[in-house]
């Protein structure tokens, strides 16, 4: 489990500010990674994202709305994750806004990029442009004020626990590959040598160490065998003395012949 948390200051009254993010089919226009919005219902959303290569769908449930306050909400299948955003007036047209995400990676590349804080800059980026958004425009594109009480407090995990396991909602893109193999490169730099082959089932267990895909075989020198034929060492040179190397000047050896 991961949990992300990010706080910035827009210049908006906190209405607009909330009436902005109640209108989640815009999602995608400050969101990088999300693709699709769905509002099912006034507590029901279906989430298409695309993070690291990997593309994502689940569904979420909104548990706990108050305008001008409160939004929070758990996925009840697909990406196991659940989180809040609240709203605190500062006044003079200032509002402090607040998100907390939990979420659970899945799979290599997810991991990779958990351990690379990939989500975690994307969400701090999306609130920038968030920020950027609604204070270049001044006023929300929409509003719902309704009230939703379904669990009040904020949730964790454990609250998406119903999303668990659902991978039939996961799939990779034609980049995951790619985005595998930059992350791992990234995350590998500094790493000595790589003395294991990773197997079909790979999963990433060392927090500091994340295995590159592929194989790395070292295969040991090959000695040629030894021979019964004279070595180099054994040519003698005819040009020096016999006697010069303590040898019978009367041998006949066969190497110079």
């Amino acid at each position: 489990m991961t949990k992300v948390e990010h706080r910035i200051l827009v210049n908006v009254p906190v209405s607009v500010a909330y009436n902005q993010w109640t209108q989640f089919e815009d999602f995608p226009h400050f969101m990088n990674g999300i693709k699709k919005v769905t509002q099912l219902s006034d507590d029901r959303l279906e989430w298409v994202a695309e993070i690291a290569g990997v593309r994502r769908k689940w569904e979420a449930k909104i548990l706990e709305q108050i305008p001008d306050t409160k939004i929070a909400w758990a996925a009840t299948e697909g990406a196991t994750n659940a989180g809040e955003v609240t709203f605190e007036d500062l006044g003079g047209g200032q509002t402090s806004l607040k998100l907390t995400l939990e979420y659970e990676p899945e799979g290599l590349v997810e991991k990779i990029g958990d351990k690379l804080n990939v989500v975690e800059r994307q969400t701090e980026h999306d609130l920038e442009r968030f920020k950027a958004l609604i204070e270049a425009e001044g006023y929300a594109s929409g509003a719902w004020r309704g009230i939703v009480e379904d669990l009040p407090g904020t949730p964790g995990i454990e609250d998406a626990a119903a999303s668990r396991g659902d991978s039939g909602k996961a799939g990779v893109s034609g980049k995951a590959v790619a985005a595998a193999g930059l992350a791992a490169a990234a995350a590998a730099v500094g790493v000595a040598a790589v003395t294991k082959k990773p197997t079909p089932d790979l999963e990433v267990l060392d927090a500091d160490v994340v295995p590159v895909v592929g194989e790395y075989d070292v295969t040991p020198a090959t000695v040629p065998p030894a021979t019964d034929g004279p070595l180099m060492t054994d040519v003698l040179d005819p040009t020096v003395d016999p006697t010069l190397r303590g040898e019978d000047p009367d041998r006949t050896d066969t190497a110079l012949l």
